[in-house]
């Protein structure tokens, strides 16, 4: 089933655009990014990141569980009808980006306010829609199909550097000013990402539901298997993104990590006065360190992947990359402290960018005739349940850091095992083969 995409020129009958679609998917993305950070560090220097661990828990728990709804319940039903309407999935796009900045001015009389809790965990499920839509969308914005791997890997790089520069404007914002201050600057980037977002072409990302062709390519069971693998390291990125973040928070208070940016925000919070340690045993530049090696660890594996692509196929990747997240974590459980910490915050970031790049040119492989928009979201939101499930764990049980890196290695090493063995398993017949 060949697949119509907006070309250079834009939508029939207008005038050549200053900028390609995918261009300006690229600059919602850029400065959507950088929002998200610039938010975090608003974040850090809040009541968000000062309760006690204790207190949080619950609260946190059931956020958790409210995020996870849209996803299980919500994308199932109303996604399919969302692909076929004409500027669907950019509408979800714009509503995302309209919606953060809605949160972001609620949040500047709610830093104080135990109200910050639902508005935090609102932007969370907003942040990860505009995910899953981003992915519907990319494959109708580029020129070429063979773009596609490309276009992924060039906008995984923009988040992972415009990240930075938005927890480094953040910082300077909050610690010039005020928490409230960058949260303020955060609507003015949500108000540039949503007007960009209106620049994007309105156009349907799928004009026919799926057909018993398309459904039989992606039940393929290189693309399942490889799907399973993915969600395994989503899966481990969002447990040990809350692990760390209670483990480092220290005694009663102390910093909460989990969001791009907090470990900024928490140099500033501490030089305004702010208790961000709670043990002495953690100073607070432990947290920039993890938070560092995490977005360093995911900036190279968005460098490496299409290097390893031009070497390797597909399957070979996400084994590598599953292999890393394994050597990292047992290293991590051997090693405890900091230096565990960072090697385990980093060997996940790694292997998950990696793994998503190869798990996206597995699917453009075998899968060709398949509509791409359609597929990616559908993936891209089984993969935001299970960051949300691994979450789950260190949130609601104290989990110690050096526990939970040989949890986590116990996990991954169950999927690489069963990675190996499935795919020297013959397909059963009527089951479509890799």
């Amino acid at each position: 089933m060949g697949q119509d995409r907006v070309s250079d020129q834009g939508e029939p009958g207008r005038p050549v655009p200053a900028y390609s679609p995918f261009q300006r998917l690229a600059r919602v993305h850029a400065a959507a990014t950088a929002t998200d950070a610039v938010i975090a560090v608003a974040l850090a220097g809040s009541i968000f990141f000062s309760i006690s661990p204790d207190a949080a828990r619950n609260r946190i728990a059931l956020y958790l569980a409210l995020t996870m709804a849209p996803f299980a319940v919500v994308t199932p039903l109303i996604g399919p009808v969302i692909d076929r309407m004409p500027g669907g999935r950019r509408a979800m796009i714009l509503v995302t980006n309209l919606g953060r900045l809605v949160v972001a001015l609620l949040m500047i009389r709610h830093l104080d306010t135990l109200w910050l809790f639902p508005e935090a965990f609102a932007l969370l499920v907003l942040q990860k829609s505009y995910a899953v839509a981003k992915s519907a969308v990319v494959p109708r914005y580029v020129p070429k199909e063979s773009n596609l791997v490309q276009a992924n890997s060039r906008l995984a790089l923009i988040s992972a550097v415009m990240s930075l520069v938005g927890a480094g404007v953040g910082a300077a914002l909050a610690f010039l000013g005020s928490p409230a201050v960058a949260a303020g600057a955060a609507t003015i980037g949500y108000l540039v990402a949503t007007a960009i977002t209106l620049q994007l072409p309105r156009i349907p990302v799928a004009r026919t539901r799926p057909t018993s062709t398309e459904r039989s390519a992606l039940r393929a069971s290189a693309i399942l298997l490889s799907a399973s693998a993915m969600a395994v390291m989503r899966g481990a990125v969002g447990f040990v993104t809350f692990m760390l973040a209670f483990a480092l928070r220290g005694g009663e208070e102390g910093l909460d990590v989990s969001a791009r940016g907090a470990a900024l925000g928490g140099a500033v919070a501490s030089e305004r006065g702010v208790d961000i340690v709670g043990d002495p045993g953690a100073p607070f530049w432990h947290y920039a360190v993890v938070v560092v090696a995490a977005g360093l660890a995911a900036f190279t594996g968005v460098q490496v992947a299409p290097i390893l692509r031009r070497r390797l196929v597909e399957e070979l990747i996400l084994l590598g990359s599953l292999a890393v997240a394994l050597s990292t974590a047992l290293l991590a459980a051997m090693t405890g402290g900091l230096m565990g910490m960072t090697l385990l915050s980093g060997g996940v970031a790694v292997s998950a960018a990696t793994g998503k790049l190869a798990f996206d040119s597995l699917v453009q492989r075998d899968a060709p005739d398949a509509n791409h928009g359609r597929s990616f979201s559908r993936f891209e939101a089984r993969f935001q349940i299970a960051w949300v499930v691994g979450a789950f764990a260190p949130v609601v049980l104290p989990i110690p850091a050096r526990l939970g890196s040989g949890m986590v290695a116990l996990v991954v090493a169950a999927a690489l095992v069963f990675f190996v063995f499935s795919r020297r398993r013959p397909a059963r017949p009527g089951q479509p083969s890799s």
